[in-house]
């Protein structure tokens, strides 16, 4: 082969190992940033799928349906209204805890559906939130199984009590202005207020005593 023809082929098999490099440096930082995105959502989804490339595509695709979702922050007034249902769900848990977590996925479903997140199909729905609140959609759905489960009688009250913990932590990230992204709780007056004035009726799902939750 003559001399012109070997550095040639040297020359292309230099561009092709850079462009192998190149690729797994972009493949390595997408991964980088889907798992500083989703948190634990990405483990979750990845051992969902028989590949990471897999998962990885699943969570780049949540993210194109975000963007065309209209989700929006709930008005002052909407806010208060909320937080005081959530209050009156609460009191109901000493009397029927069934009811009261049958009452607060109706609530926190409408929430959902006035910050723009469709809930016509749980999973889905599940999967639109877990953009903006990866840490807190596993709440959701551990509340939704126990939901489930209180549906055909075979929840414990504990369970119910675990389920009304779990409704609340995403209610209240839903309920925070500027909750279209994750913010820490407690980082606005309103979202603290929410949280004050609930703490009492709180208290009484917190409260291990079969006495107070029979």
């Amino acid at each position: 082969m003559a001399t012109w023809a070997w550095v040639v082929l040297a020359v292309a098999v230099v561009v092709a190992a850079l462009a192998v490099v190149a690729w797994l440096l972009v493949s390595k930082r997408r991964s980088q940033e889907l798992r500083q995105r989703f948190g634990p959502e990405y483990d979750r989804t990845v051992r969902e799928h028989d590949t990471r490339g897999e998962a990885e595509a699943e969570l780049r695709g949540r993210v194109e349906r975000r963007k065309q979702l209209d989700i929006r922050e709930l008005t002052p007034d909407a806010r208060k209204r909320y937080a005081q249902s959530w209050r009156e769900v609460q009191a109901q848990f000493v009397d029927s805890p069934e009811v009261a977590v049958a009452s607060a996925h109706s609530l926190v479903s409408s929430v959902m559906s006035g910050r723009g997140y469709p809930v016509e199909n749980f999973e889905q729905g599940a999967a639109d939130v877990s953009v903006d609140h990866p840490v807190v959609v596993q709440n959701y759905r551990s509340a939704q199984a126990i939901a489930a489960k209180s549906v055909r009688g075979e929840a414990s009250t504990e369970e119910l009590r675990q389920a009304m913990q779990h409704y609340r932590t995403l209610f209240e990230e839903l309920l925070e202005p500027g909750a279209a992204e994750p913010v820490p709780h407690g980082a606005t007056a309103d979202a603290s207020d929410n949280r004050e004035e609930g703490a009492e009726a709180d208290e009484r799902t917190r409260e291990p005593s079969h006495e107070r939750l029979r």
